[in-house]
């Protein structure tokens, strides 16, 4: 901004978006000075660096506001985590399927978790049959973004709505 443009020549902008040519640093920051405005550096990566005269203040506040609109639409997708006890009911895991459906209607992807406890770790084979029935609940409404993977004694995998799916439902 003003004196801190390092570069000897600029393309220079004006404030209501018309182009002034080619300008030494100084013809430009001089102009900058009658209308009483600032030289702000634009694009200084270009040949040569593009500058705008504008009111600075006004110009950080309507970037800011743009900023904060752009951040305010863009929507964060949680990952939802449903657990699972290995000895789950057809009822229990019933309820859980409609929750975890539910979180991927919304948009969320959902890390399922299935827990062993003492000596249920010598019957690893069932974890990943309970995983299996999980994901052939849902059919081809999802797809599995992490596969099953055992890492001490939970198993886990991520599984997220797909596009046809969302379709599909509407």
């Amino acid at each position: 901004m003003n004196g801190a443009i390092r570069a000897p020549e600029l393309r220079v902008i004006d404030e209501d978006g018309s182009q002034l040519g080619v300008l030494s640093r100084s013809e430009a920051l001089e102009l900058a000075r009658e209308r009483e405005l600032d030289l702000v550096e634009i694009s200084p990566n270009t040949n040569p660096p593009v500058a705008k005269i504008v009111d600075w203040g006004k110009y950080n506040y309507q970037r800011t506001k743009l900023l904060q609109k752009s951040k305010k639409n863009a929507k964060t997708l949680e990952v939802k985590q449903m657990r699972f006890g290995l000895k789950i009911g057809d009822h229990d895991l019933e309820v859980k399927r409609r929750k975890v459906a539910g979180f991927l209607e919304a948009g969320h992807k959902v890390k399922i978790t299935v827990f062993y406890r003492g000596r249920e770790m010598a019957h690893k084979d069932l974890g990943f049959k309970l995983a299996d029935r999980v994901i052939s609940l849902f059919g081809d409404s999802i797809a599995v973004d992490q596969p099953p993977q055992l890492a001490g004694k939970q198993l886990s995998f991520v599984i997220r709505s797909t596009p046809n799916a969302k379709a599909k439902n509407t």
